[in-house]
């Protein structure tokens, strides 16, 4: 029997101040406590397995490591015990007596002092998580003992002192026993605990156990496949791990696990899904990464492990050393973060590359799913700029339908003195097609791109060149003779014979067109409406309609074909009667085929079909 003494002794800081903040402030979920204290027990273990490779006298009568909880719910307490390390009288006051002091911390700190190597990894570096079992309990009992040393007890009602009285304890550890407030009482249910581990603990090394129906039942998996080397982890494992994670009934596209080695050491799992998920375009659809800090979870949705634009990925990161607040909650701005994630957007890039090249059928079923996403890059990540755009897929007007070429095939392919490449943004395939934009391209057999994804309006721009070429939109601005041989001999010609012409056109569209000019970019049809160099396109005016947001006016030009036959019989229209009432229908007629060529709605179709019904009589009656 141990020589009983008692003593009560005062915290060595404000601790009635402090522990209200730990109770009320500083975890957002008093569910956590239940992960410190499993945390700070298996801390214990690891350094007493430590210990004990230059002292195996320490494994003597307990080297069955393991963390065990009990509940008796006719006192109200919930136990958690160690066969770890244990502590001394004078340990109980520096590291428990002391807020915001971590054992932990100071032992790592002696290894490195000593050069010790292969240390074990201990994640309780703040000293406070103790404290969180205040939340959950108005009195807290500690009993310990360390090898070689006498037990001690240690009580608190967490109000500014505590109570240290000798005891007995049977062998090497610590129990801590907390005498639960009425209102948590949950905690002492089976399938409350059983969840909280699977949650927080689940791939915690050591066994967690609990007596359930009088058998003892290990709660924990301690199956962290990211831990494990890829050749020992089954393919069924994987999937049924991916499954666990995303919540998605399909296997998952591609595996990624690999390990990062070096000043900063994470282990990394990630999955690229089959199918898109309805919402990905949704802004709350980024959900990021489970982070896991040495097997312990931290955090469901860690959106600073991953860019937004690869936000189609589901996985696990656990690192080494993370620097946390002292809850452990929510991630510090740190250099180290941004490194991890680099790491990870580099390895995926690669990883996709990969697929592109040798397993295209897979990569090609990859970005008819997540394209568009993983196209948002090139306007966010300037630093990976040119991988995304080595991986981006299009079609165009050398494509069947269906079929995707890359930027490098496009440059593959140019014309030997061509400079630019040629893009038509569109809501579609055929509508591109159907653009008057393309007939001079098509004639001078000039591939254009076909772009018809909704991001295309605002990443397309952001890429800028690819391989020293410029990426140039075929319905704005001004040809570039360079690369296409427009009638430019003919047009001062034609600007003298049409030039008035052209200025009658021009006044009944005064409010929706900022010029009427002749065009050498149209060879079949009469017309089409260009934007200047960096103008709004008609896709992006709509996009910006339909989210209910305001669309500035944007004055298009409308272009004439000089050698369509229609613009000679209005020129002999307007020889006879400059102020012809017909040249003004026709005007708008012209401007709304233009708008119907390149997709959009007429602001008026009423008065369109009206006009066209007359026209078509008075052509009838002739």
């Amino acid at each position: 029997m141990a020589e009983e003494s008692q003593e009560r002794i005062e915290f060595k800081t404000d601790v009635k101040q402090l522990l209200d903040l730990v109770t009320h402030s500083l975890y957002s979920h008093r569910e956590i406590f239940l992960r410190e204290l499993i945390s700070n027990a298996s801390d214990a273990i690891d350094k007493a397995r430590f210990a004990a490779l230059t002292d195996p006298a320490l494994l003597e009568g307990n080297a069955d490591w393991g963390i065990k909880l009990s509940v008796d719910k006719a006192n109200l307490t919930l136990t958690i015990s160690d066969n770890g390390c244990g502590m001394t009288r004078e340990e109980l006051i520096e590291h428990i007596g002391t807020i915001a002091r971590s054992g932990t911390k100071a032992f790592l700190e002696q290894l490195k002092k000593a050069g010790g190597k292969d240390q074990p990894e201990l994640i309780g570096q703040f000293g406070v998580g103790f404290y969180s079992s205040f939340m959950v309990a108005d009195l807290v009992t500690v009993r310990t003992r360390a090898h070689g040393s006498t037990g001690w007890q240690w009580v608190s009602e967490g109000q500014g002192s505590f109570e240290l009285t000798s005891c007995e304890h049977p062998g090497r550890g610590t129990d801590v026993v907390l005498h639960l407030k009425k209102e948590a009482e949950e905690y002492l249910e089976t399938h409350a605990l059983r969840s909280l581990v699977q949650k927080y603990s689940d791939f915690v090394e050591h066994p967690i156990s609990m007596e359930i129906e009088k058998k003892d039942e290990v709660l924990n998996s301690r199956q962290a496949l990211w831990l494990r080397s890829k050749s020992e982890v089954k393919p069924e494992e994987y999937q049924e791990f991916y499954k666990h994670l995303s919540h998605d009934f399909n296997e998952p596209l591609k595996t990624i696990h690999y390990g990062a080695e070096g000043t900063l050491e994470f282990k990394v799992l990630l999955y690229i899904p089959s199918k898109a998920p309805y919402d990905l375009f949704r802004k709350e659809s980024f959900k990021g990464l489970q982070l896991y800090i040495k097997r312990v979870f931290i955090m469901e949705e860690c959106k600073k492990l991953l860019p937004e634009y690869l936000r189609f990925l589901h996985g696990v990161v656990d690192c080494s050393d993370l620097p946390l607040n002292v809850s452990r909650e929510i991630l510090q701005d740190d250099p180290r973060l941004t490194q991890i994630q680099k790491n990870l957007t580099g390895k995926v890039l690669g990883v996709l590359k990969d697929m592109k090249e040798h397993e295209p059928e897979n990569y090609l079923k990859f970005y008819r799913e997540f394209g568009p996403v993983l196209k948002e890059g090139l306007h966010y990540d300037h630093g990976h700029k040119e991988q995304i755009s080595d991986l981006m897929l299009f079609e165009s007007t050398k494509s069947e339908a269906g079929a995707l070429r890359t930027l490098k095939d496009y440059v593959r392919d140019m014309r030997l003195a061509q400079k630019n490449i040629y893009y038509l943004i569109a809501e579609n395939r055929s509508k591109a097609l159907a653009s008057p934009h393309l007939e001079i391209f098509r004639s001078q057999d000039i591939e254009v791109l076909l772009l018809t994804d909704a991001v295309d309006e605002w990443v397309i721009p952001a890429l800028g060149e690819y391989d020293k070429k410029p990426l140039k939109p075929v319905n704005q601005g001004a040809l570039d003779d360079s690369d296409v041989k427009g009638d430019e001999g003919n047009l001062k010609q034609w600007n003298k014979t049409y030039g008035a012409l052209l200025k009658s056109l021009q006044t009944p569209l005064d409010e929706n067109i900022k010029e009427v000019r002749l065009s050498t970019r149209l060879t079949d049809s009469a017309c089409c409406l260009t934007s200047e160099t960096g103008g709004m396109t008609p896709q992006m005016e709509r996009m910006f309609q339909a989210m209910g947001q305001a669309v500035p006016k944007q004055k298009k030009i409308l272009e004439l074909n000089p050698k369509h036959p229609l613009l000679e019989a209005l020129q002999k229209i307007h020889a006879k009667d400059k102020e012809s009432a017909i040249l003004t229908d026709y005007a708008r007629l012209l401007y709304d085929q233009a708008i119907l060529s390149e997709g959009g709605a007429l602001p008026d179709a009423l008065h369109f079909t009206k006009k066209v019904s007359e026209l078509m009589v008075k052509a009838l009656s002739h």
